[in-house]
């Protein structure tokens, strides 16, 4: 059985927000951010990325994009609170 196909559908939108937000950022802090967001929101795997595109409502598109959002932005804000205490 081959599942290198499947992933999370959130991974890629949850790395590009993080992107958008932060411009370039070394890997440690975007790894660290993503998993922190994606945590936060629910799975969904899909073989295809087309296949969750397809499927969803525009409303359905939006909410994803405001729990990404939230989900990014208290990455962002909890990795950076952290990394400054560590230090």
């Amino acid at each position: 059985m081959a599942l290198e196909n499947i992933h999370n559908y959130y991974e890629q939108l949850v790395l590009r927000r993080i992107h958008e937000i932060m411009g370039k950022t070394d890997d440690d802090f975007l790894e660290d951010a993503a998993c922190v967001a994606l945590n936060q929101l629910p799975p969904r795997y899909v073989r295809h990325n087309v296949d969750m595109v397809y499927y969803l409502t525009a409303e359905e598109r939006e909410k994803m994009e405001q729990q990404i959002d939230k989900a990014v932005t208290h990455a962002i804000e909890y990795v950076s609170a952290h990394r400054k205490t560590a230090s």
